[in-house]
């Protein structure tokens, strides 16, 4: 990687712990750390779980089961979903996530009795994005869906 290209990657990893859905992320692994051993750690490095290289991806075998590490990931993932969805709109959301021990699911988020969020998992023991910036593309644009749904439909998340 040329240095520009670092650099530049540096610069959206910087700006991807600005976004509203990281800063979600980072205060619910915040909370949960009970006894104050993570206060001291900077918001990429509780993020570091989150990402998996090209590389390590490839290491990971097809086929696994996904352990119970990677598994809170995914419910600390779509929680941050539902509290960035709440942040902007003011309304609950729920995620529901359903993962099979040979690491296929499905993970839906309502607000009301709206389906705001409805996606498949595969391959959950694989589960990761390649940079900070990726991780915070990902969860954003859930959120930005989500919010065009309840937009579209207000009555129905309301209810």
């Amino acid at each position: 990687m040329s240095a520009s290209a670092a650099s530049t990657a540096v610069n959206k990893d910087g700006t991807a712990l600005t976004t509203l859905f990281v800063k979600c992320l980072v205060r619910i692994i915040r909370a949960q750390d009970s006894y104050g051993s993570w206060d001291r750690k900077l918001d990429a490095e509780l993020l570091a779980n989150f990402i998996v290289t090209k590389d390590q991806r490839r290491a990971i075998p097809i086929i696994g089961n996904p352990n119970p590490d990677v598994r809170r990931r995914i419910a600390i993932f779509y929680s941050a979903v539902g509290l960035a969805i709440r942040e902007r709109s003011g309304l609950m959301a729920s995620p529901m996530i359903e993962i099979s021990d040979e690491g296929f699911g499905c993970v839906h988020l309502t607000v009301g009795r709206l389906v705001v969020v409805s996606k498949i998992i595969r391959d959950a023991h694989r589960f990761g994005f390649e940079t900070l910036w990726r991780l915070a593309t990902a969860g954003s644009i859930l959120v930005d869906d989500a919010i065009a749904a309840i937009e579209a439909y207000p009555e129905v998340a309301r209810a």
